[in-house]
């Protein structure tokens, strides 16, 4: 997914609004990190309630996609503006074929599309068994689910 054109919407806590940009990402090396407007995201692979990445820090979910062409990219029963790093610009109008952007997207300066110290932090810390169980989550996937953070 490395330098390909996204569209990303934060999804726990919204219904279709949640906040959106669209920006060219950054990969990690094997290609299972996803990074966007200074966060790195995580697959889960089918497993999401209601996006299919996570933010790796804050374990919120996430719907991260190619961009549509038609400008559709918001859920159907959604809404709201989205943001396009200026970086994406050029490449969203080549991509779409318009010659200007749409109403609701608004160019932004947005966080570098990297890895950052703290997101290599966290991609290399141990995942911590459950103090009641004493059993460790298979995946961070489950961990989203159970709403508990790596770190404590």
């Amino acid at each position: 997914m490395k330098g390909r054109l996204i569209y990303v919407e934060l999804k726990s806590g919204y219904a279709g609004n949640g906040p959106a940009w669209i920006d060219i990402a950054g990969a990690s090396k094997s290609g299972n990190t996803v990074y966007s407007n200074g966060k790195a995201f995580r697959s889960l692979k089918g497993s999401g309630v209601n996006g299919n990445y996570y933010d790796i820090d804050t374990l919120e979910e996430y719907w991260i996609s190619g961009i549509k062409k038609n400008n559709q990219d918001r859920h159907w029963t959604g809404g709201g503006k989205i943001l396009i790093s200026h970086d994406a610009i050029d490449a969203y109008l080549a991509e779409t074929g318009a010659r200007q952007l749409p109403q609701n997207i608004f160019p932004t300066t947005l966080a570098p599309a990297e890895q950052s110290a703290r997101h290599q932090e966290i991609e290399h810390v141990k995942l911590y068994e459950d103090a009641e169980t004493g059993e460790l989550p298979r995946s961070r996937a489950e961990m989203i689910k159970a709403k508990t953070r790596p770190d404590g």
